[in-house]
């Protein structure tokens, strides 16, 4: 396998460069190697590499334009690419990451982190390739498979967190079962929730397309298995296929739409309205999981996620039960009626 894999290394100090080149040999890779970016991007017009272990610091060229140039090149945009440096500046770190780098590692290193790093980014490319090549013979690109071949299972117990607001944005999450509730705290002190996730919904991904600071906190309403993303191998994806890019746009425009209505229901709608409206949603995202259609959720939480006192929610609640549009037994709530609970929103 590692035969079949050409590594290009781009380093201007001789010695660092030849036994970057005497690990990877050994180790089965084929290799070029150049002192500068400008060689570099020569031989990368001649025959694109699967990977690329580039300096910073170079005459002639660094590797921040090196890797702007490639990021832009339709041809070399997925490339997977490697910063090697000596310098540990946090703006290093963060320029090279926003500008599409994989990785980084910093000199000195040991042999098996060099190993571990290049192995780790061609499996993650090699994956990506297959998943797509499949999706595109069966001429349907499965979003959610290529998600679960590029990230991590995560299984996460009730009340866990999965990020919290105003740390760094590291992963996109993908729900593969449970329910995730996405909070914010009010000046007063207290727990606003403003989105409720379940199976194949996506959080944090406008944090990640954004500031890069979550600004809110992700919370397991119930036993959950997520699939993390880093926040690089999901820019690479959106940056690899334009079908790919457009289809999870597609994707991210419908989820922001739901959440206008959703508060504009909440901003200009009456008291029935916003709690028939939020049934219903809840009802449509929950209408396939195995615990009979049910939404198991406390009232307090449940009036937080509407933006209504405790109090007017059970009252709506109770109404709605008399009028046979639901069913409550213990904490469970059940739609009976869809339809009537709708043109309540007319």
């Amino acid at each position: 396998m590692n035969q079949e894999k050409t590594i290009l290394i781009i380093e201007d100090n001789t010695n660092i460069r030849e036994n970057i080149v005497e690990i990877l040999d050994l180790a089965g890779y084929k290799t070029v190697d150049c002192e500068n970016g400008k060689i570099g991007l020569d031989l990368i017009q001649k025959q694109i590499p699967d990977l690329i272990l580039c300096d910073i610091m170079m005459p002639e060229m660094d590797g921040f334009t090196l890797l702007h140039l490639l990021r832009k090149a339709e041809a070399t945009k997925a490339v997977p690419f490697i910063f090697l440096t000596a310098k540990t500046e946090r703006f290093d770190f963060r320029k090279g990451m926003e500008m599409g780098a994989d990785d980084f590692i910093t000199k000195p290193f040991e042999e098996l982190e060099l190993l571990n790093a290049v192995e780790s980014r061609l499996l993650r490319s090699e994956s990506l390739k297959q998943v797509l090549k499949i999706s595109k013979t069966m001429g349907n690109i499965d979003i959610h498979q290529i998600f679960t071949s590029l990230g991590k299972t995560e299984k996460l117990s009730k009340k866990q967190i999965v990020y919290e607001d105003g740390k760094h944005a590291k992963n996109v999450y993908l729900i593969n079962s449970g329910r995730v509730k996405c909070v914010k705290g009010s000046d007063e002190g207290k727990e606003l929730i403003i989105d409720i996730a379940s199976q194949h919904d996506f959080l944090g991904y406008l944090t990640i397309l954004g500031s890069g600071i979550y600004d809110e906190t992700a919370i397991v309403l119930e036993d959950a298995e997520l699939i993390s993303v880093s926040k690089d191998d999901f820019l690479n994806l959106i940056f690899s296929d334009v079908e790919i890019a457009n289809l999870l746009i597609k994707t991210f425009a419908k989820n922001v739409k739901e959440k206008e209505d959703k508060l504009l229901i909440m901003a200009y709608g009456n008291l029935r309205k916003r709690v028939a409206k939020t049934l219903v949603e809840l009802d449509e995202k929950f209408k396939n999981v195995e615990t009979g259609n049910t939404l198991e959720i406390k009232r307090e939480e449940l009036a937080s996620y509407i933006g209504i006192a405790t109090e007017s929610l059970i009252r709506t609640l109770s109404d709605f039960k008399s009028e046979k549009l639901i069913d409550i037994r213990d904490s469970r709530i059940r739609v009976i009626n869809r339809d009537k609970l709708k043109n309540l929103l007319f």
